[in-house]
């Protein structure tokens, strides 16, 4: 019992990240704009580093395999040739880092700080997803990193939203569940 009481988290995430791929999408460009990049982020601040990149890694491997778990319902190796192939490879890294910046930033015990836990989301953002999102447009779409780099920059206004949303949520979930982050739950 006591290993289903942990998994929970961890599919709780996965589930998370799942829905947020499966709501509808605004298309600004050749990527989708979706919530999946906040449920990553959030699943890395809430999960921690590694079991919010475990979550990832799991999401990732379901839609690998052909569970229509991405955006739009896509799945298999296929969406690896896309826009958004850049994206997706950064998530584990994402949730990596930044939930490696938020527990850093907040001992065992103390009180969450909604502004330092925005900060360190953006700063994952700006580290690890665009970068590699900008790759992954370059790649696939047979442009330049200039060019690549101006269709990123759409998606950084909702970026910034998403990480002051996962601030807020992470915060309140570490306010209400403490034992989280000493890995009691």
């Amino acid at each position: 019992m006591n290993r289903v009481v942990r998994l929970l988290p961890l599919l709780l995430g996965v589930g998370l990240i799942v829905l947020c791929a499966r709501l509808p999408a605004l298309p600004l460009g050749p990527v989708p704009v979706t919530l999946q990049s906040f449920a990553v982020i959030l699943a890395g601040a809430v999960l921690g580093p590694w079991r919010g990149a475990v979550a990832v890694l799991l999401y990732l491997g379901l839609g690998l395999a052909g569970a229509p778990v991405f955006s739009g319902g896509a799945a298999g190796v296929a969406v690896l040739n896309g826009a958004s192939a850049g994206y997706l490879l950064a998530f584990p890294l994402l949730a990596l880092l930044g939930g490696g910046l938020v527990w850093r930033v907040m001992p065992a015990g103390s009180t969450p700080r909604p502004l330092w836990l925005f900060a360190c989301g953006l700063a994952s953002s700006v580290l690890v997803l665009h970068p590699l999102g900008i790759a992954g447009l370059v790649r696939a779409l047979e442009i330049t990193p200039l060019q690549a780099l101006s269709i990123d920059l759409r998606y950084w206004p909702g970026d910034v939203l998403k990480n002051a949303l996962m601030a807020v949520l992470a915060s309140a979930v570490h306010r209400r569940w403490p034992g989280l982050r000493r890995g009691q739950c």
